[in-house]
């Protein structure tokens, strides 16, 4: 298990990350989300050891997190760390190398994903010639060639196709079916939602919420969607009612409470036709909006 306690870092007077805890379990896909300037790159490189923090932790299986350790994490860093004017195949058999593996090893296992990532074609042409996808495809190669014990991966899914985000997921599940944390940073929240075992929000420099998706909406507001036949608005003045939204025969309304809501429903059909009554599951996307406000 990958731990993180109490991680803080400032630059001058800024406060970029503080006191962040969460811990991503073995066998585990946790998804970090926060808007720009969050602060997540600034953790994932103290999680790596790029930049120490101000205080705080990082520990591995209960054990402060050593460089050695650190050297057999996957890393993908923000900025991306190919050299453009190599060759592809040669730069991930070097950085294999440097990861432990032979160097028949390594030519071996890079070009295998090569060929699963549909660059077997590609081996010999610098990484300057590949299309943005195409280098984000071999900078993922890079992060995972070497088995790594832990992937930390700072938005690998930026630049890639519909298929290539599959091969990606794919990928990653087989690291995590293998025991492997992965932590993994995102703008696309609907991706975030569809693949990840649990979710971290960070909103300037804190973390505002944490949990599974469900753990997620269950916390939060109790929200339902009613339309009528005729004007709602007497919804307004209902105890226990807040009308988020009203136009016309429908509304979004935060009841107090579940009795609140069921109170609203007898007083409908008593009053009109109901032609909707739900309760509004909200999105990832909205969860967030709410925890960052």
């Amino acid at each position: 298990m990958l731990e993180l306690h109490g991680l803080t870092r400032t630059f001058g007077d800024n406060v970029a990350v503080d006191h962040v805890t969460f811990d991503v379990p073995a066998g585990r896909l946790v998804g970090f989300v926060g808007g720009n300037g969050a602060g997540k790159t600034t953790t994932m490189r103290m999680i790596m050891g790029v930049l120490a923090p101000d205080s705080g932790e990082v520990l591995w299986d209960g054990a402060p997190a050593t460089r050695e350790l650190r050297s057999r994490f996957g890393y993908m860093p923000e900025e991306r760390g190919l050299y453009p004017k190599q060759p592809v195949l040669d730069q991930l058999v070097y950085l294999g190398q440097l990861h432990g593996m032979t160097r028949q090893a390594a030519r071996a296992r890079a070009t295998e994903l090569l060929e699963r990532f549909g660059l077997g074609a590609r081996t010999k042409d610098k990484v300057e010639t590949l299309s943005l996808g195409n280098q984000q495809r071999a900078q993922i190669i890079a992060a995972v060639l070497g088995d790594p014990v832990a992937l930390i991966l700072d938005e690998p899914f930026s630049g890639l196709d519909p298929a290539a985000v599959d091969q990606m997921s794919e990928l990653l599940r087989e690291h995590t079916a293998a025991g492997a944390p992965v932590l993994f940073s995102s703008h696309q929240l609907d991706l975030v939602d569809r693949l990840c075992d649990a979710i971290v929000v960070l909103h300037r420099g804190r973390v505002v919420a944490r949990g599974t998706s469900e753990e997620l909406r269950a916390n939060a507001p109790l929200r339902y969607r009613v339309r009528l036949e005729h004007d709602a608005g007497w919804i307004r003045d209902l105890a226990g009612i807040e009308v988020v939204d009203l136009e016309g025969p429908t509304a979004l309304v935060e009841p107090a409470d579940e009795e609140a809501a069921q109170h609203l429903l007898r007083e409908a059909v008593a009053r009109d036709t109901v032609r909707d009554f739900a309760r509004v599951v909200p999105t990832l996307s909205e969860i967030y909006r709410e925890v960052a406000a």
